[in-house]
């Protein structure tokens, strides 16, 4: 699939053979944080350099999906917006493949051989010292560096990115943001940590309790936090604040289908279909379940009074700070 000056590629069937052959790094990328973008910038400047193709190799679902299902940790992002932030860092190509029984089984050679060799013309490879592929992970970085020589392409391992004195990775991204540390989350990732998505219909309880929400879809998304939060939302290059829930509204018993959904304070106007930026900037508290409807309504006009006095203490990005809390025919 071509987009502009970038190609995306959905399966090894798909390769198409680089003549002037390519720098390559391979992996999850989730979050591209900015480990990721360290090693991805590396990979683009020695491309230039030597007029190679700048190519991530990244996988759908993610290996740790694969094999956990379930109970695999929740990603920092979706394919999408992951694919988005490769292309930014000035990629010419993203890989995505499908990672299944198929791909699963070729055993570490084949993954060299048909894949880097074959498909893509490797001529430079950069990897983690702790990179690990093939069947069973039987593959690592000995390993590539023997092909290497074998098949003439340098292999160079990354050196770790660290800050205060801890390892950047897509493991601390997420325990951060669960920690509502949203601005040490903003400095490992290189920007602030964000749900997009479009608002879609919903029961309409929020216009009912008397906080109309915008219903931000999802699909099969579980977001990695949950409870309720201080928030920027940005639609059609407008930003408003927010108080946004992120979770499965235990109150109500609606069941394990993670929700997020976001009232915004100073906005009235019809949202539905729009696609929005959810901006995560303080965590208020964690979901919980109340007694009945009117705790629940007494405990939601509380975070947002207090969401309504920091906004206005750390003045925000935007022009209206007054909460008008005003239904319309865009909020459930």
């Amino acid at each position: 699939m071509q987009h502009g000056n970038w190609t995306f590629v959905r399966s090894l069937n798909s390769l198409q053979v680089e003549t002037q052959g390519s720098v390559v790094s391979v992996g999850s990328f989730d979050g591209v944080h900015r480990g990721h973008q360290a090693v991805l910038r590396a990979v683009v400047n020695r491309a230039e350099q030597f007029g190679l193709t700048a190519v991530a190799m990244t996988f759908e679902p993610q290996p740790r999906e694969f094999f956990a299902e379930e109970r695999a940790p929740a990603r920092l992002m979706r394919l999408r917006e992951k694919i988005e932030a490769l292309v930014a860092l000035g990629l010419d190509r993203v890989v995505c493949l499908q990672f299944n029984r198929a791909l699963r089984g070729l055993s570490a050679d084949e993954f060299i051989v048909r894949v880097l060799v074959d498909g893509l013309r490797v001529k430079h490879l950069i990897v983690g010292d702790d990179f690990r592929f093939g069947c069973d992970r039987s593959g690592d970085l000995g390993m590539l560096c023997d092909y290497g020589k074998r098949y003439n392409f340098t292999v160079q391992d990354t050196q770790t990115l660290e800050t205060q004195g801890e390892r950047i990775s897509s493991t601390l991204v997420r325990k951060t943001i669960e920690q509502g540390d949203f601005q040490r989350v903003a400095e490992l990732i290189g920007r602030p940590f964000s749900i997009k998505g479009r608002v879609v219909h919903g029961q309409q309880l929020g216009r009912k309790l008397g906080f109309p929400t915008a219903n931000v879809q999802l699909h099969r998304y579980r977001a990695p936090l949950s409870g309720v939060f201080a928030v920027f939302v940005t639609v059609a290059n407008r930003t408003f604040v927010g108080a946004a829930n992120v979770g499965v509204r235990p109150t109500i018993g609606e069941g394990l289908k993670p929700l997020l959904e976001v009232h915004l304070l100073d906005f009235s106007g019809d949202l539905y279909g729009q696609f929005v930026s959810v901006e995560f900037v303080r965590k208020i508290r964690d979901e919980k379940k109340f007694n009945d409807l009117d705790d629940l309504v007494c405990r939601i006009r509380k975070d947002i009074q207090e969401i309504t006095r920091w906004f206005a203490k750390h003045q925000p990005r935007t022009a209206n700070m007054t909460p008008t809390s005003q239904t319309s025919d865009t909020h459930d």
